[in-house]
């Protein structure tokens, strides 16, 4: 199974982006997990669509079309998605042949506050419903108190969430193959 990842965040130190490649650790065998890079990805402009769209959102657009199931971490930013995720799937909502249509969609994000995303998430459910992504609606994943469970070197070291993530992963395979 193939699984694009996408983290919603740029930081280089991003609890979100070590949260997905911990799940990448901890994926079933026969997993393969791809972290997606969305940092090339221009501010959505109408008047640069019309001119085409760019390299960055075809290749991603591409990827995801390839891929079996796609699997996203987001921040939460002042309730809410962060403007850079929101930038790259509005990018991608406007390509021929728009790439989530009906494609497996599990969403989770980590952060340091205690609800661990959740108000993000719910936002990011809603964009999907245009989307037409089919969303896993369970088991959910919100790793809060996040800078207490990445080492400096973003890797997961709470015991109790990698066995979560990993219980995640066989769900979000069965889920997505089923």
């Amino acid at each position: 199974m193939k699984v694009i990842a996408i983290s919603g965040s740029l930081r280089s130190a991003s609890f979100n982006t070590a949260l997905l490649k911990a799940c990448a650790d901890l994926a079933p065998a026969g997993m393969e997990l791809t972290l997606a890079d969305i940092s090339g990805i221009p501010l959505d402009n109408g008047d640069d669509q019309a001119n085409g769209f760019p390299a960055s959102v075809t290749s991603l657009a591409d990827q995801i079309r390839s891929a079996d199931a796609i699997l996203i971490a987001t921040p939460e930013y002042n309730y809410s998605i962060p403007g850079v995720l929101k930038n790259a799937l509005d990018w991608l909502s406007r390509v021929e042949n728009q790439p989530f249509d009906n494609k497996p969609v599990g969403i989770m994000g980590a952060a340091m506050g205690a609800l661990g995303t959740a108000r993000a998430q719910y936002h990011l459910r809603q964009v999907f419903i245009f989307l037409n992504g089919r969303m896993m609606n369970r088991p959910e994943a919100f790793v809060g108190t996040a800078h207490q469970k990445f080492d400096a070197n973003g890797t997961l070291t709470d015991q109790s969430t990698r066995e979560f993530l990993a219980k995640y992963m066989v769900s979000f395979e069965e889920w997505a193959n089923g």
